[in-house]
């Protein structure tokens, strides 16, 4: 069964991939507003990875792929979000992988080169982990895209890159992947039948309902699993009674 999780995104231009929080602004009285994007921000980064990740379940995923159903749905905010999040929370290794080989992003957020990572791991020889980066000291890892790809549909569903993602499960505890938006590629559901599961990222009062509708079938017909949804950028409060319908 999918599970509903929420996810705020804060960002000062709604166009940026990433971008620094919005902090609340001093009311007349010299009272901060109730409403702390930051902290709630924070909150529900807590609740996606305890719920995702750090469950007791038996069978939790490991590896897990995030797409949005459209450009723009914030998939690459909430991955890097959730693997920072992960990674504060355990002692285990975390590598964020961006296999978005046509737009890719991740190293933006942690300035970190282009020039090797995923798509020449999967042409050249070597460990893997010569091609990831190690962020900041810690138990975090990145492995950018690394070089553009001819053909991206094609290098996904080679034996090398298959290879490679198996390599990744035995150097790394928990893998989270940035993948482009499901509804534009097939290379959404190649990667998805690599991992323990897909978690869609739509967007408040933007995803299109057939289109999230349409990505879901998609996934489902490629008989990969969804582990569940994050609702992107909402601003106002769902109530419980509702929120539990979901």
């Amino acid at each position: 069964m999918s599970r509903n999780f929420e996810l705020l995104q804060q960002v000062e231009k709604e166009h940026e991939a990433f971008a620094a929080p919005i902090h609340p602004s001093v009311s007349g009285n010299g009272k901060k507003p109730h409403l702390d994007l930051a902290e709630l921000s924070r909150e529900e980064s807590m609740k996606l990875v305890r719920s995702l990740f750090l469950s007791s379940i038996p069978d939790a995923p490991r590896v897990v792929l995030f797409c949005g159903v459209e450009t723009g749905d914030g998939a690459s905010w909430v991955c890097v979000h959730a693997g920072e999040t992960l990674a504060s929370q355990t002692k285990s290794s975390v590598c964020l992988v961006d296999a978005n080989l046509r737009t890719p992003v991740l190293h933006q957020h942690f300035r970190i080169d282009t020039l090797r990572g995923l798509t020449d791991a999967a042409l050249q020889p070597g460990s893997i982990r010569n091609f990831a980066h190690r962020v900041n000291g810690g138990n975090m890892w990145l492995l950018p895209c690394g070089s553009n790809p001819i053909d991206p549909h094609g290098l996904l569903n080679s034996k090398r890159f298959h290879s490679r993602m198996t390599e990744l499960k035995t150097k790394f505890d928990y893998i989270l992947i940035d993948g482009p938006p499901a509804c534009l590629y097939a290379d959404t559901s190649l990667l998805g039948k690599l991992t323990d599961g897909v978690v869609l990222v739509v967007q408040a009062n933007s995803t299109r309902r057939e289109a999230a509708r349409k990505a879901m079938e998609c996934l489902e017909f490629a008989n990969v699993r969804v582990l569940g949804t994050v609702l992107n950028k909402r601003l106002f409060p769902i109530p419980e009674s509702v929120y539990r319908r979901i």
